[in-house]
Order: structure tokens, then C-alpha cells, then sequence
């Protein structure tokens, strides 16, 4: 007696047949296929994951070095200056050579401005102009005809931009027109 099922005789149970042998051996080569790219997507993800770690470390890094050694330039140059002026206070100033001294002081003031202006570091008129709440501090104002009413008439400390940031107002004095007097 043969059955109708002995083709299943090594089926097991609950296991069904979904198809012949090599039906069933390419679809586990695909699906082998799969888990291998599957796997070489995850370690390129991974390295890649880790070269954009080691990237913003070094970019954090960078940056901490570029704040802590930023000026590192801008402080060899004034040491210079500092150098010099040292030089200044060891000499011993006599009548005689008060003139060289003034003379060697005026160098080194225009030595310490050429370094500045290396660096972007420009000196804004003030004498005489409008008078600019933005570039301009007012200490006081002063009845006067040398300069017209709402100028500047006096400075006291000069304002300054590093490229074209303000980064110090000047302190000035504004002229005002002058009361007549009663009497």
C-alpha cells in the first residue's frame, strides 16, 4: 500500500512544505545574501560613526587651542614693546637727554600702533565729529563756539575697532552752544 504522502516522509511535524529543495536553497543564499550586506553596512557605520567622533574631537580640540593660544601672535609682537619700554625706565633721564628720551617714547608709541594696526586694531576719529552714542561716551558737555553744537570738542580716551567691531568708545566731552548771559 502506498500513501499519498510519502514524499513527506522526512518532513517534520508541524514543519510545511513551501517548496522543492532548490527553491528553498535560493532562498536561503538570498537571505545570506542579505545578512551580509546587512553586516557590511553596520561596520561602515560603525568606522564612519567612529571617524566623525574622532573629527569633533579634533575640532573641539582645535578650537580650546585656538581660544588658549589664539593671541599667541598678537603677544610676541607687544613683547617687543614691552622690551623697549623697560629699556625706558632703566634710563636715567637727565636735562640733556630729555629730548632723545621724548623722542625714544614717540618711537615706541608708534611702534606699539603699527603692531596694533597688524592686527586690525584701527584708532576712530572722534575730535571734532558728530557726536555717535554708539562710538562715543559722553562725559560732560561744555559751552563753546569752536565746534559746532552736538560735535565732539574734547577727547579724553580714544575709541578703537578691531576690524570693524568697536571694541572701546572714546570718552569725549560735547560741545553745546553757548546762553547768551542776562545783564
Amino acid at each position: 500500500m502506498t500513501r499519498m504522502d510519502d514524499n513527506n516522509d522526512d518532513q517534520k511535524p508541524g514543519e510545511e512544505t513551501t517548496g522543492s529543495a532548490s527553491e528553498r536553497s535560493g532562498a536561503d543564499q538570498d537571505l545570506r545574501a542579505a545578512l551580509d550586506e546587512a553586516a557590511k553596512w553596520k561596520n561602515d557605520y560603525l568606522y564612519l560613526r567612529a571617524d566623525f567622533d574622532n573629527y569633533r574631537k579634533n575640532v573641539l580640540k582645535d578650537r580650546a587651542d585656538l581660544i588658549k593660544y589664539g593671541c599667541e601672535r598678537l603677544v610676541a609682537e607687544l613683547l617687543g614693546f614691552l622690551d623697549t619700554m623697560e629699556r625706558a625706565l632703566e634710563m636715567s633721564i637727565t636735562p640733556e637727554n630729555i629730548v632723545q628720551f621724548k623722542t625714544g617714547i614717540e618711537m615706541t608709541s608708534n611702534e606699539l600702533k603699527s603692531v596694533l594696526s597688524r592686527f586690525g586694531v584701527q584708532e576712530c576719529k572722534a575730535e571734532g565729529e558728530p557726536f555717535n552714542p554708539s562710538e562715543h561716551e559722553a562725559l560732560t558737555n561744555e559751552e563753546t563756539d569752536l565746534v559746532a553744537p552736538g560735535h565732539v570738542l574734547r577727547v579724553y580716551r580714544k575709541a578703537y575697532k578691531l576690524h570693524d567691531r568697536l571694541i572701546r568708545p572714546a570718552q569725549v566731552v560735547v560741545a553745546k552752544a553757548i546762553t547768551p548771559k542776562e545783564g
